[in-house]
């Protein structure tokens, strides 16, 4: 199986830790992954990382071989050129290439921790897409209350399609 999506192939399968796990951005940008996500990156063989948003919201933390794939889409033409190439200016303005140290650390660009309101703030991260999302208190309270919003009916659809 392929190593981060899981599909056929002849490499080990890497699976991402399941849930959010909490974690804080020091005083100096740097944000310590939780053990289950250092470990999972180490598995994928990328040291190396790219930082951004593609939202605003939300800060994303891509393997970079993961974000070379993303590089790929980015660039190719297409009907939606001009979308592509929005995004990929919002995602170069906030990012930055950063190593994870040898604790497990990730230097999250000043521009976009500012932005996004995580410096000194406990954050949320998930792995996600093959990515690992950031999200700061409040958004993921914003999006904690919007999930629950009627869940019981939201729960039922998903059982009539499938959901065990």
């Amino acid at each position: 199986m392929d190593q981060a999506s899981g599909q056929s192939g002849s490499a080990a399968v890497i699976e991402a830790p399941r849930g959010f796990l909490s974690a804080r951005v020091d005083e100096k940008g740097r944000l310590k992954l939780p053990a289950a996500i250092a470990e999972y990156v180490a598995a994928l063989g990328d040291q190396r990382v790219f930082v951004t948003t593609v939202d605003g919201s939300t800060a994303r933390i891509y393997p970079i071989s993961v974000w070379r794939q993303n590089e790929i889409l980015l660039e190719q033409g297409g009907d939606d050129t001009e979308l592509k190439e929005d995004v990929a200016f919002v995602a170069y303005h906030f990012g930055a290439d950063s190593d994870v140290d040898a604790q497990g650390r990730v230097l999250m660009p000043a521009e976009l921790r500012r932005a996004l309101r995580m410096e000194g703030e406990q954050v949320h991260l998930r792995c996600f897409k093959q990515r690992i999302e950031v999200t700061g208190n409040d958004v993921y309270e914003q999006r904690f209350s919007k999930a629950m919003a009627g869940l019981g009916g939201k729960v039922q659809d998903l059982e009539k399609k499938g959901l065990r």
